[in-house]
C-alpha cells in the first residue's frame, strides 16, 4: 500500500533506538524526508549508519529535546515540518513514597513538555499550510497506571490530554493530532533486561518472557512483547494522508493489555 508520504518532512524525537528508531525507519522507507534525534552525536551517528546500511537517506540532529536549548537547536536545524512524532520519553520503576519532587519535575519535563514545546512551534505552520500530522507516543500505562512507576503513568496520561486538546484546537485545519498507546515492546533495553534475567536465573529468554506475561501483564492477549516495527506500522499510518479522518484519538497497539474498552 502506498501511504503517500513521499517528500513529507518528518521529525521523530528520541529516535536513535527502540520505537522511535523503528518509526523513523518506516517513515523513511515510505519516502518521507526524515530527521532523527538523540541526545548525543554518537548515538545519532550510530543510528544514521544503521539506516544507511538499510539504504535509507536520513538526517540527524543531536539535541536534548527535553530542554529549551535543545528545542531551540532543533528549530534552527528543522524550521518547517509536515510530521512531528513526539517519541522522546524516560521511565524508571520506583515506589511512590520514594519519588522525590525532582523526579516528578524531570519526568514531566522530558515526557510532556518536550512534546508541548515542539507542537507549539510546528502546529501553527502546519495549520497555515492546511496539512500536518502530530503524534504523541504515549503508553498503555496512561490507562493502566503502573503501581511501580506512577510518575511515568502520570506523564503518559498527560500526553493523552494534550493530544486530544490540541486536536480540538486544530479542528477543521487539515492537521490531525493523535496518540498511540504501545504495550510491552521488545526494544533494545528490554532485550538486554531479558537476557540478563535469563542468565541470572539459568533459564531461557523465552521462559523469562512467558513468566513476565503470566505475572506482570496477565491481561495481554498476544502474550508476548510487540516488536518496535509493529508499533511503527500504526504510527506511520496515522502520519499519512490515508488517516485523514482519525484525529483526537488514543489508538492502542498494546497487544490487548488494557482490559476494558476505550
Amino acid at each position: 500500500m502506498d501511504l503517500d508520504l513521499r517528500g513529507r518532512r518528518a521529525l521523530v524525537t528520541g529516535s536513535t533506538a527502540g520505537i522511535g528508531y523503528a518509526i523513523a525507519k518506516s517513515l523513511a522507507a515510505e519516502g518521507a524526508a526524515v530527521m532523527i534525534n538523540g541526545r548525543s552525536q554518537e548515538s545519532v551517528d550510530r543510528a544514521l549508519v544503521r539506516l544507511g546500511e538499510a539504504g535509507l537517506a536520513v538526517g540527524g540532529i543531536a539535541a536534548d529535546a527535553a530542554s529549551e536549548a535543545g528545542a531551540d537547536a532543533i528549530f534552527a536545524r528543522v524550521p518547517e515540518l509536515d510530521i512531528l512524532v513526539n517519541n522522546l520519553g524516560i521511565f524508571e520503576p520506583k515506589p511512590f513514597f520514594e519519588i522525590p519532587d525532582e523526579d516528578w519535575r524531570r519526568f514531566f519535563e522530558v515526557n510532556v513538555l518536550s512534546g508541548v514545546r515542539l507542537a507549539r512551534r510546528y502546529a501553527p505552520q502546519m495549520r497555515q499550510r492546511g496539512w500536518g500530522r502530530i503524534l504523541f507516543v504515549s503508553s498503555e500505562s496512561a490507562l493502566n497506571i503502573p503501581r511501580e512507576m506512577i510518575h511515568y503513568g502520570m506523564t503518559k496520561t498527560a500526553q493523552l490530554a494534550i493530544s486530544r486538546g490540541l486536536a480540538i484546537e486544530l479542528a477543521g485545519s487539515g492537521v490531525t493530532v493523535n496518540a498511540i498507546l504501545p504495550g510491552p515492546t521488545r526494544t533494545e533495553g528490554v532485550e538486554a533486561f531479558l537476557n540478563d534475567l535469563a542468565q541470572s536465573q539459568g533459564i531461557g529468554i523465552d521462559e523469562v518472557e512467558a513468566e513476565f506475561f503470566r505475572r506482570a501483564r496477565p491481561t495481554s492477549l498476544i502474550r508476548r512483547f510487540a516488536a518496535p516495527e509493529e508499533v511503527a506500522t500504526l504510527a506511520v499510518y496515522l502520519a499519512s494522508p490515508l488517516a485523514s479522518a482519525t484525529t483526537g484519538a488514543a489508538v492502542r497497539v498494546d497487544g490487548g493489555v488494557v482490559n476494558f474498552i476505550a
